[in-house]
């Protein structure tokens, strides 16, 4: 069988519709409550983002639930749900080979946040030039 030669753009571009693509499945299945987890229906997660390794075995998957309440039990929930999850992720999508899943927090906000302060500091503002 002869092997299909990708440039790189076409391979990132692949990276990024198949994570995306997982991004979705996992939202619909926290959404619709598949998951039978207490602490999984008990908060509303928001999927934010998914890196997939190049070769689309690996997956770190960026969640925060609503407000950011509770987010290391979150964590730790759909860890423990990863099997079910990464099953059902190969499933949906029709993938030869189900990415591993690892959940993480994510920290975008908190950062925006901690940009923000600094930016509105007087000494900053006085360093920029704004009055």
């Amino acid at each position: 069988m002869a092997r299909h030669s990708h440039n790189p753009q076409e391979h990132s571009v692949r990276m990024l519709k198949v994570a995306e693509r997982i991004r979705h499945v996992l939202s619909e299945l926290l959404t619709r409550q598949e998951v039978h987890d207490e602490i999984l229906t008990a908060h509303s997660v928001s999927v934010t983002q998914v890196r997939l390794t190049p070769d689309l075995r690996n997956a770190k998957v960026y969640v925060k639930p609503l407000l950011g309440a509770e987010e290391d039990a979150v964590v730790k929930a759909l860890q423990r749900n990863t099997a079910f999850l990464q099953s059902e992720v190969a499933k949906r999508l029709g993938l030869k080979f189900a990415p591993k899943l690892q959940f993480r927090g994510d920290e975008t906000f908190d950062e925006a946040d901690r940009i923000d302060r600094l930016l509105d500091n007087p000494r900053v503002k006085r360093d920029l030039g704004e009055d």
